[in-house]
């Protein structure tokens, strides 16, 4: 009976998941008022019975009152509010912890609030009692926990296998069989021309004789004319066998060659499907991350709402194993960095409730885990302190300029590194990062921090579906193989010598990304390898080079030849001397070595070691959605719309890409979106909703925004305000009293 139990409860667990992921789905997209009330009613209605058919009262209530809920709201044809799906998520939560206290019974789990909730919403009182009645009807009481130190006798790991999948492998597998027989009766017909060609030789020996002899005595060919023909005969019975062996080594060979290729296609079918056998949801490793988020965030007083997207696709179980403690350390990461108390949310003009959302996606055959929030963003300032403190980049000099985001966000997952105040229970070691670019490294993959717009962070892991094995472009430098794995390659690159350019004595390339052009430092792949004073190999005035890119960076690393593509094991293997750019090994032919280089680590020591080519820019492409090619971009801020008109028109004459907005936030927003790069903001000081100054206030206290030029034009020209506009910042204030086209644009190209 127990095991009984515990196959209900295993079947329950997957089934509860699945109706309560797609009733928040519902949730989520009834914003938009596309919500079909029918599939969410029935999923209630089938989680009633689910949760009756393991006993298990309180959710088997909760679900009750939520499917009279949805029944009355389609009989009455209203949609979701805000008020009932605020309650439909509050007992969707206690679901989930009422259905965790299984295995694990801490008493802390209640319906109560939900019951209140949906009650309200039904117009019914809720009884103070309402589960007793139910556990006197005959349900049993909640099993006992299993005395401690006496595992259970015979428990495996157990993997569920859909029928058609094994189907599938068996018939593969029978394939297999067939044809390595039918290989057999090949061998065997290659023992038997073997032995042909043994008796060929013995032939060959008795003739050689005879050949002397004919030869010696040719010149007396009319007595030994009896002797000539009788060789002449075996001569040429010698010639016809050879030429039948000839013939069916020949065909032997095709039909060997036909069979090694059917052998090693009926070999790769049964390794796919062995590897989707292996394959499960990311759901069973991922799928109770939502309920522990909210727990860690009632802890710290924050209310947060946790959306989990694609968690049904298919992963390799030990990727998956991999990466569960690391994705939490980025859940974790949301809610102690990123999410700010409710009150400083308020502030700002954020939702009260902030939002944390994971989510599993397939890009480029490849598993993107992705974990954003929608709080305050990354503190590049403070980051820049840390790693000053830490000696990991130099003082910026008085007036210089701030290294570039990604050079920075790049150092959060250096051991060690915290930007926290204090040690707390969630934060401030500073190991969380390092644990997980060292988790991504160990999958051969890769982790990158990025800023959100207009607000929020998120961190993006890209890793194989299945880690031992990954496609492979194999090169050659200086007389070794090394491996790139093609998902971080853009394109391989064949360059004219002369078209080098030369960026800080450094050689570089100008090609063209997304519809502009970008100078890309041009590295010799010897020089990082082993040889460091390798040069760029050149042969007849062409450079062979791969082209990779980590994030927006690209860096182009010269190789001697470029060798094959294929899809290989690779094992975990650190390497002395190059490890922070190499993610392991394969095995080539006779048993050599080859080194696997990782395109993200090769981009980012480049950073490490050309910090200041790499501040300036270099390798750096940036560009918006539309992909136009980029001039300088200018943000005209003005309540008139006849000055917005007069200095767009001067801007536009001199080749100037203008941008307008009526206020200063609506010009915030099109700084924080970042789907433009703004080179310089002209801004009125009279303005509704937000003034200049107040502008100017919050583009110098955004760290993404500081080094952005803001030149304030008004026609308010007391020096108290003109005092004030340059103490905020303002690089430059021009009174349209005395306005004059010609400062203002030689003022724009000094800024430039």
């Amino acid at each position: 009976m127990k095991d009984i139990r515990k196959q209900l409860l295993a079947a329950f667990d997957v089934e509860h998941r699945e109706h309560l992921h797609a009733i928040r789905g519902a949730l989520d997209a009834a914003e938009t008022g596309d919500v079909d009330l029918t599939d969410v009613f029935r999923r209630a209605h089938s989680l009633k019975g689910a949760a009756r058919a393991v006993e298990l009262p309180a959710v088997e209530e909760i679900a009750h009152q939520l499917e009279a809920l949805f029944s009355q709201l389609i009989d009455d044809k209203r949609d979701l509010d805000p008020r009932t799906i605020a309650a439909v998520r509050l007992s969707l939560d206690a679901i989930e912890d009422l259905t965790a206290e299984i295995d694990a019974p801490s008493g802390s789990a209640s319906s109560g609030p939900a019951l209140q909730a949906l009650n309200d919403l039904l117009g019914q009182p809720t009884p103070p009692t309402s589960i007793a009645p139910l556990e006197k009807q005959g349900s049993p009481p909640p099993p006992r926990p299993e005395p401690p130190g006496m595992p259970e006798q015979g428990v495996g790991s157990y993997l569920r296998v859909a029928a058609d999948q094994m189907e599938q492998l068996s018939s593969s597998m029978h394939q297999l069989l067939a044809e390595i027989q039918a290989d057999d009766a090949i061998s065997e017909d290659l023992q038997q021309v073997e032995l042909d060609v043994r008796g060929l030789r013995r032939s060959w020996d008795l003739l050689q004789p005879q050949m002397k002899i004919m030869g010696a005595g040719s010149q007396f060919a009319d007595s030994g004319s009896r002797s000539t023909g009788a060789f002449t005969s075996r001569l040429r019975a010698f010639d016809q066998d050879l030429r039948g062996l000839f013939r069916t080594l020949s065909t032997l060979a095709r039909t060997r060659k036909k069979s090694a290729w059917t052998v090693e296609q009926a070999a790769r079918r049964v390794r796919d499907d062995i590897d989707r056998v292996s394959l499960v949801s990311a759901e069973t490793v991922f799928g109770n991350f939502g309920p522990m988020v909210r727990d860690i965030a009632r802890e710290e007083e924050r209310d947060v709402h946790v959306r989990t997207i694609g968690l049904d696709i298919q992963v390799d179980r030990q990727v998956l194993q991999a990466l569960k403690d690391p994705v939490m350390h980025l859940l974790r990461n949301a809610v102690s960095h990123g999410l700010e108390p409710i009150a400083e949310r308020a502030a700002k003009g954020k939702p009260e409730r902030g939002e944390i959302t994971l989510e599993l996606a397939s890009r480029g055959g490849r598993l993107a885990v992705s974990v954003r929030d929608d709080g305050r963003g990354p503190d590049l300032l403070r980051i820049e302190n840390v790693a000053v403190e830490r000696g990991l980049l130099p003082k910026r000099p008085a007036g210089g300029r701030m290294p570039r985001m990604d050079q920075l966000l790049s150092l959060v997952f250096t051991p060690g590194f915290s930007t926290a105040a204090a040690v707390d229970r969630l934060s401030g070691r500073g190991m969380g990062l390092s644990v997980v670019a060292e988790a991504a490294r160990k999958l051969h993959g890769s982790v990158l921090l990025r800023p959100r717009f207009p607000w929020g962070t998120e961190a993006l892991l890209s890793v194989p579906f299945a880690a031992a094995r990954q496609p492979l472009l194999l090169a050659e430098a200086e007389g070794r193989t090394f491996g790139f794995p093609t998902y971080g390659i853009e394109r391989l690159l064949r360059l004219r010598s002369e078209s080098l350019e030369s960026v800080e004595g450094r050689p570089a390339a100008r090609i063209e990304i997304g519809g502009r052009d970008v100078v890309v430092p041009v590295v010799a792949l010897a020089a990082l390898t082993g040889s460091p004073n390798a040069q760029i190999p050149i042969e007849n005035k062409n450079i062979k080079a791969v082209l990779v890119s980590h994030g927006a960076r690209y860096c182009a690393f010269a190789v001697n030849a470029f060798d094959d593509v294929r899809t290989m094991l690779v094992s975990d293997i650190d390497v002395v001397g190059v490890s922070e750019i190499a993610s392991g090994t394969v095995m080539l032919e006779g048993e050599l070595p080859a080194l696997v280089l990782s395109p993200e680590r090769l981009v980012e020591h480049w950073i490490r070691h050309e910090s200041y080519l790499a501040a300036s820019g270099l390798g750096l492409a940036e560009w918006s959605d539309d992909a136009q090619k980029h001039t300088t971009t200018i943000l005209v801020v003005d309540d008139s719309i006849t000055t917005r008109t007069l200095e767009k028109s001067i801007l536009e004459a001199q080749g100037y890409r203008v941008l307008l907005s009526v206020d200063g936030i609506d010009a915030l927003n099109v700084l924080r979106a970042g789907e433009t790069i703004v080179d310089v903001v002209i801004a009125d000081v009279e303005m509704p909703r937000m003034d200049g100054f107040g502008l100017l206030q919050a583009v110098k206290a955004d760290a993404r925004l500081a080094t952005t030029p803001v030149i304030l034009m008004t026609s308010r020209a007391a020096p108290g305000d003109i005092r004030r506009g340059l103490d905020l910042g303002a690089s430059a204030y021009i009174t349209k009293q005395n306005f004059d086209q010609r400062e203002l644009l030689a003022t724009i190209g000094q800024l430039l």
